[in-house]
This record gives C-alpha cells, structure tokens and sequence, in this order.
C-alpha cells in the first residue's frame, strides 16, 4: 500500500491536538497541548538549551572553524595522519557508541580523564564531568568535536579546496598577499561559501535531529544536572515514553520541526547575499 511522504507532518499536528497516550487511547482537545507547553518552564529551558547546543554543534566552533583549518592542513599533506585518525574515523563510529565511550572517559570514579589528571597531580581527582554545573557543557562541546558531521564536514571542504584553481593562489602571489590574506582572497569569493552553506545546513539537520542519540546515554533524558542538557528532543522522548504523553510529545515535535524549518530558510535567506555560484 502506497503512503504519501507528506503524511507524517499531518497526522503528527493530528495527534498534537489530542490528549492521546502511549496507549493508543485518545481524545480531541483542541490547542491544550500548546498552552500547556508555552505555559511550562521545562519546554523554555529544553528551547534555550536547543538553541545553545545548536550553536557548539553547528556553528562557529565546530563546523566552521575546526573542519576547516583540518581540511587546509590535509590539503597542505601536512599532519594528514592526525586530521583522519582525530577526526574522520571517530565519525564512522555509531553515536550511541562513541557516546558511551565518553561516558567512559569523563567518569567520575573510574574515569579515564580524571586517572590522567590523577597522576599528573599527584593525589585523587573525581570531577563528576557530565553531572556537574560547572564542568558539563565542557565536557559536551569536546564530546561533539569527534561526532559524525566533524569528519564529514572536514572531507567535503577538503573536496572544495582542491577545486580552487592554482591561478587563483599563482595571482595573489605576483600581488605580494601573505599567506593569510591569499587564502581569504582565492577560497572564500567563489569556492568555500557555497560548501560552508552545505555543510551549515547539514550541521543544522543533524544537530537539531541528532542531539538525542549523543545525549541520551551521556545525560540521560532529564538532561542533568538540573535539565542544562536537556534538549528538546530529549523532553519529548520523556513525555512520549516515560510519561506516555504521546499528544504532548507531537505538539513538541511541532515546535522542533518549526524550529528546524526557521534555521533553514533564515540560512538560505542569508546566502542569496553571499554565495557566488560560478557557473
């Protein structure tokens, strides 16, 4: 029997105006799930704590900046070994996987990072890493420099730096540019903004749809400590499975898919001003 691929957003926004359960019973009750949501402050802080890991997953620090300068040095043949060791073959690794690895590393009694810091200090260090205020959205953001889009992100702006003519590099030469200023000059205008849109939009995705497969056995689904990581996905798992709100947990996803459409049209808007296509 064929399904419509519109069929989901529908029937999801269907059962949002519902008070269905894990169940399967349910009954219509208009936009209560909406008000009851904008009403609670564990949907606002599962919005801000999104926005914020969106940010470390996608944004300056991760994709723009540590993917890129990889992929220059891999394509300058230089520490080519580290750039695919560091970053690619983690990527390869399945998130639940690579999740509970870190969970290994940062915990507290038997952890590998504190039996390092341990033995350079010279006395007992138990730094509860994902569990305290203080420690676990630095623990989260090295956590994401090793997920799928890092190594996948680092290839795709290696692809695009090789395409970059030599001419290119040939003239800011003769111009006297430095080193710095011949990068800017021949990669960005024509060749590296397009893939940084790609990549931007990729990151997006994934952050927003891929945060619950790395935090779920980091932090579990409260997000602790106190909800700092608990992302939205997270909330809705827990109100679908746990608390078996199944309407609620659509009403959410409303919003997450809501969210989702908003980062991508805000980020095509901004390319139609700074992408040059070529041809």
């Amino acid at each position: 029997m064929y399904a419509s691929p519109c069929f989901p957003l529908p029937f999801l926004f269907a059962v949002s105006l519902t008070n269905r359960k894990l169940s399967g019973v349910s009954q219509f009750i208009g936009l209560a799930n909406y008000v009851t949501m904008f009403q609670s402050a564990t949907f606002w802080n599962s919005i801000g704590v999104t926005l914020f890991f969106h940010n470390c997953y996608d944004g300056r620090n991760d994709c723009m900046g540590c993917n890129y300068g990889t992929a220059a040095k891999l394509q300058a043949k230089a520490q080519w070994y580290l750039s695919v060791f560091c970053y690619f073959l983690p990527s390869v690794i399945p998130t639940v996987a690579l999740a509970y690895t870190f969970r290994t590393i940062f915990g507290k009694e038997a952890g590998l990072l504190n039996g390092i810091i341990s033995a350079l200090a010279g006395k007992n260090v138990m730094v509860n890493w994902l569990y305290d205020s203080r420690t676990v959205y630095v623990a989260l953001f090295f956590i994401t420099l090793f997920t799928y889009n890092t190594g996948q992100m680092m290839l795709i702006f290696r692809s695009g730096l090789n395409d970059v003519p030599r001419e290119l590099y040939e003239a800011c030469e003769i111009d006297g540019a430095n080193p710095l200023k011949k990068k800017i000059l021949s990669d960005y205008p024509s060749h590296d903004i397009p893939i940084i849109l790609f990549n931007a939009v990729m990151g997006c995705i994934s952050a927003l749809n891929g945060s619950f497969a790395l935090l779920y056995p980091l932090t579990g689904e409260n997000g602790d400590p106190n909800g700092m990581s608990q992302v939205l996905s997270l909330l809705i798992y827990k109100e679908a499975f746990s608390n078996m709100k199944v309407g609620y947990a659509c009403a959410m996803s409303v919003i997450l898919f809501l969210i989702a459409c908003c980062f991508g049209i805000g980020i095509f808007a901004i390319s139609k001003k700074i992408v040059y296509y070529e041809n």
